[in-house]
């Protein structure tokens, strides 16, 4: 599995930015694909997701700013990011994860992109 991630840079308070991630492969066969973002000090969290059965999770922070789609074309999961805020800042990740089972064991198999950077001034 690879995930290709790509569109960061800089961007004043209250632009926009659209972030993508190239999958091998269809974007369905995950049963979570989405972003993460880390900035610097912090975690890494959860900014948008789609899960199984076409779900889709956002952040607190995020709703209604970000938006997640799939082109389905392209095999890409793309973040689409307005009004963006200084504390918007940080690594941003693709990341996806595939359940496999053998016999009754499940196991969670997590794959990630490498970052792309995004920076928003103030």
């Amino acid at each position: 599995v690879q995930l290709q991630a790509s569109g960061g840079g800089l961007v004043q308070a209250g632009g926009s930015l659209r972030l993508s991630c190239a999958t091998s492969g269809s974007t369905f066969r995950f049963d979570v694909i989405g972003w993460y973002r880390q900035a610097p000090g912090k975690q890494r969290d959860l900014v948008a997701a789609f899960r199984d059965a076409g779900n889709t999770d956002y952040a607190d922070s995020v709703k209604g700013r970000f938006t997640i789609s799939r082109d389905n074309a392209q095999n890409t999961v793309n973040l689409q990011m307005n009004s963006l805020r200084p504390e918007d800042t940080a690594v941003y990740y693709c990341y996806a994860m595939i359940m496999t089972h053998k016999g009754w064991t499940r196991y969670k198999n997590d794959y990630w992109g490498q970052g792309t950077q995004v920076t928003v001034s103030s």
